[in-house]
């Protein structure tokens, strides 16, 4: 199929300072956890680096909102040692060969060309960042607009119309909007996100036009993935425990399966990281000791770290001997005892045995 972008737009995107300005926005908005630096940080890291010139026509491609905050961030930066800076340069590089293998070749040529480079793995966590990204850009109006402006405006529409337009906005934000509907709508909306795999630019136009007294008017150029059961996996996480209840009562009475899915996507294994060490002591105690070797084939080293720190020394010991003669482990094996374990966590957590930070909305008090 012909090519049909202005030729403007073609320009900007082969411009090297313009794809430099998108990967520097992707590293401050992407959300990475558990790792010293915030993704603002690390944005910040790379104008320093680059110096005062090469920042300033960076600056040219970005929002003044981003600029702003960017700026701000450079300043409270500090000191950094050549490691780190190493590290968060080489992740720009490699965002930046992602988006210009993204706008010149399509999602699909930058993924045969990121999996030669990186592997699988890699190239799809770049690809993620980026087609988030894109999306964000596309539609950054959308997330300008304050929690109650949302609300106000798609309250009455269909529940198809909100899945559509909370696909485009962060998780947090579509939770905000999500947790004022009522409780059908809820549902409606949840299973609209959950089965939406692509947004025809047809289709977002005519939303567009029936919320054009609200938001501006952006036009799509190509489909670009939202929505789907690991998005809404994602706006459930933000949702109070009391609307989360509501919406899986309701949705496991119309869709059991797609509710189950929906669970198994909000706590994955490496979120055992993020948990407390007496939940950790707790879900341990429960799990079959081969499935945590199966588990730990394949686990970051803080998972590892955070189960062990939490076992008996004798345990600890065993597992690390079991590990070592466990070998040519097959892959489905090492997510299948994976599975089992975050099955055991939620269980114990239904139980109100043990606890599951979620997206910042729970407090613990000792």
């Amino acid at each position: 199929m012909a090519d049909t972008k202005p030729a403007a737009q073609m320009e900007e995107q082969q411009n090297p300072a313009a794809i430099g300005a998108a990967a520097v926005q992707n590293m401050a908005k992407a959300k990475k956890r558990h790792e010293p630096l915030t993704p603002q940080q690390k944005a910040a890291a790379v104008i320093v680096s680059l110096g005062a010139d090469k920042a300033s026509q960076l600056y040219q491609f970005m929002d003044p909102d981003d600029v702003e905050q960017l700026t701000l961030e450079v300043a409270r930066l500090g000191f950094l040692d050549s490691d780190e800076t190493e590290d968060v340069l080489n992740e720009y590089y490699q965002m930046c060969m992602t988006n210009k293998a993204v706008t010149e070749g399509g999602l699909e040529y930058a993924r045969t060309v990121l999996e030669k480079a990186y592997g699988e793995q890699q190239a799809n966590n770049l690809l993620d960042k980026v087609t988030r990204s894109l999306k964000n850009r596309e539609f950054a109006f959308l997330n300008k607009a304050d929690e109650q402006m949302l609300y106000s405006a798609l309250q009455h529409e269909r529940p198809q119309t909100i899945a559509l337009v909370l696909s485009y906005i962060a998780p947090e934000k579509a939770a905000a909007v999500l947790g004022r509907l009522d409780s059908d709508k809820q549902v409606e909306v949840v299973k609209g996100i959950a089965k939406m795999e692509s947004a025809s630019p047809t289709a977002v136009k005519l939303v567009e036009a029936e919320l054009s007294k609200k938001f501006s008017s952006i036009v799509m150029n190509e489909n670009v993935k939202v929505g789907g059961i690991g998005y809404v996996a994602d706006v459930m996480n933000n949702l109070d425990r009391g609307n989360e209840k509501s919406i899986f009562d309701g949705l496991s009475i119309h869709d059991s399966a797609l509710a189950d899915e929906i669970r198994k996507r909000m706590f994955v294994f490496e979120d055992i990281v993020t948990m407390d060490d007496r939940s950790v002591q707790r879900f341990i105690r429960d799990c079959d000791p081969r499935d945590i070797v199966l588990s730990l084939k394949s686990a970051n080293p803080e998972v590892a770290n955070k189960l062990f720190s939490n076992m008996s020394t004798r345990m600890a010991q065993n597992i690390r001997d079991d590990l070592e003669i466990t070998a040519n482990v097959r892959i489905r094996d090492v997510e299948e005892a994976q599975q089992r374990i975050v099955n055991v966590i939620r269980d114990l957590e239904e139980k109100n045995e043990i606890i599951i930070l979620k997206g910042g909305k729970d407090d613990i008090i000792a």
